[in-house]
């Protein structure tokens, strides 16, 4: 009995413990919300505007005109394709290419048009994906008043989610087959025109900027060729004719781009920031089960 009245007269003061762990700890929610969470807005915005910038660098003394950047094309594959890029922002201004026929020692030389260039549809989804990140961060300023954890997680996965779009068009290489690269507007690019058994294709991987080449044979009509290697057809059908080609050579020549491996830091920096704010955020959401969240 004495044990009894003894637990009975400790529950106020545990309750009253409670009560002030449970103020600390909302003042230091509250803290959280009201200070911390725009000091890493803040921070998340300079470090996606310096990767927003690397996307448009200027030429010195041209502010309007972007910088243009030549890049000399390296090569795994017996220096039998070699070049110079020319990249200007998310365009390839000029492309100067030339290529030893497998068969022959003859070396065939094409470059773009000069009414001519190619977009690049990777480096131009992925800037748009940053400056939509930066366009949710802006949206909420200095004076806005967050209220909940729930409000804090739904920004940031919001901007996660263009983060993680804009990574993932710089790291995943723009696949088009080999049909759609036939009829693609690639193609009418060259001076000279480029052979019908010859095809190219431009993509990002990462840091690097990707040259594919092709070369091909068209197949009897009688062939009954069906095989694929290393996951691409090696062979396909195409033109007004419908005529079957077989890829015979494929070269794979590549340039590293500094400012996309910035881009990509500051992408994978800002994500971490993000990820970081959650977590905090995160600790706090135990202890409220009076408070929505």
């Amino acid at each position: 009995m004495l044990n009894s009245q003894r637990s009975l007269s400790e529950l106020p003061k545990m309750s009253a413990a409670s009560q002030v762990e449970r103020a600390v700890l909302e003042e230091e929610f509250n803290w959280l919300l009201r200070e911390e969470v725009h000091a890493v807005l803040k921070q998340l915005q300079d470090v996606l505007k310096e990767a927003s910038r690397r996307f448009s660098i200027p030429s010195p003394g041209l502010e309007s005109q972007l910088k243009q950047e030549n890049f000399i094309l390296g090569s795994s594959s017996m220096d039998q394709v070699k070049g110079v890029l020319t990249l200007q922002g998310e365009a390839l201004t000029q492309a100067d290419i030339n290529l030893k026929v497998a068969k022959s020692s003859q070396t065939m030389h094409f470059q773009f048009r000069e009414d001519k260039q190619w977009k690049l549809q990777q480096i131009q989804d992925a800037r748009n994906h940053v400056n939509q990140a930066l366009q949710l961060l802006s949206s909420h300023d200095e004076s806005y008043h967050f209220k909940t954890g729930t409000e804090v997680n739904k920004l940031m996965d919001a901007v996660m989610l263009q983060l993680t779009r804009a990574r993932n068009r710089l790291t995943t290489p723009a696949s088009l087959t080999l049909p759609e690269l036939a009829t693609s507007g690639l193609m009418k690019m060259f001076s000279p025109p480029m052979p019908g058994d010859v095809m190219v294709n431009f993509y990002i991987n990462l840091s690097k900027l990707c040259l594919m080449v092709y070369q091909l044979h068209v197949l009897p009509p009688n062939t009954t060729k069906n095989f694929k290697h290393a996951g691409m057809l090696l062979h396909f059908t195409c033109g007004l004719n419908n005529n079957r080609f077989e890829v015979s050579h494929v070269h794979k020549v590549e340039c590293v781009v500094p400012w996309l491996n910035d881009t990509l830091v500051f992408l994978t920096i800002s994500l971490q920031l993000c990820q970081q704010l959650k977590d905090k955020i995160s600790v706090f959401s135990s202890f409220w089960s009076y408070r929505p969240f």
